[in-house]
C-alpha cells in the first residue's frame, strides 16, 4: 500500500511539473506577465478553477500589505496579477484560499490555505510561474523563475 502511496505522489508530481512550463498558457506566449499563478488539483488530476488567490508584500516595518487578488480560471490559472512596474523587489506571500476550494468539492479539508513565501527581482528584473499541486491534506508548490522575453 505504501508503493502505490509513492507511485501516486510521483505520478502527481510528473503532472505538476509539467503542467507547470513557464510563460506559456494555451498556445500563445505569455511574456508580459511578470507574477503568474498555477493550481492543479492532485486528487482530481485536473486544474484546480475558482480557487481564490491573494498576494501580499511585505513592508519595511514587516507587516503584509495586500497586494493582487485573483481567482483562477478553469486552466487553474491566474495572470495579469500586477505590472512589471509595480512587481518591484522585496518579499511577496501568495495565499491560496484551500478550504473553500475543497469544500466547495464536498471534502474537509487538512489546511484552511496554503502560502509561498519568496523574494522576488533581488537579481534583477524576472518573470515567475508559481504553482501549487493541492490535496485535502497536503500541498506543494515549485517556482519557474525566468527572464522576461520581449
Amino acid at each position: 500500500m505504501a508503493f502505490h502511496s509513492v507511485l501516486l505522489v510521483f505520478f502527481a508530481g510528473l503532472v505538476f511539473l509539467s503542467e507547470a512550463a513557464p510563460l506559456v498558457s494555451h498556445g500563445s506566449v505569455d511574456s508580459k506577465c511578470p507574477l503568474m499563478v498555477k493550481v492543479l488539483d492532485a486528487v482530481r488530476g485536473s486544474p484546480a478553477a475558482n480557487v481564490a488567490v491573494k498576494v501580499f508584500k511585505k513592508a519595511a516595518g514587516g507587516n503584509w500589505q495586500d497586494f493582487a487578488t485573483g481567482k483562477t480560471t478553469e486552466f487553474g490559472e491566474i495572470h495579469e496579477l500586477t505590472t512589471d512596474e509595480q512587481f518591484v523587489e522585496g518579499v511577496y506571500r501568495i495565499e491560496f484560499d484551500t478550504s473553500s476550494y475543497w469544500k466547495g468539492l464536498g471534502l474537509s479539508p487538512f489546511h484552511e490555505y496554503a502560502d509561498v513565501v519568496f523574494t522576488a527581482n533581488d537579481s534583477g528584473h524576472r518573470h515567475y510561474t508559481i504553482a501549487a499541486l493541492l490535496s485535502p491534506f497536503s500541498y506543494s508548490t515549485t517556482a519557474v523563475v525566468s527572464n522576461p522575453q520581449e
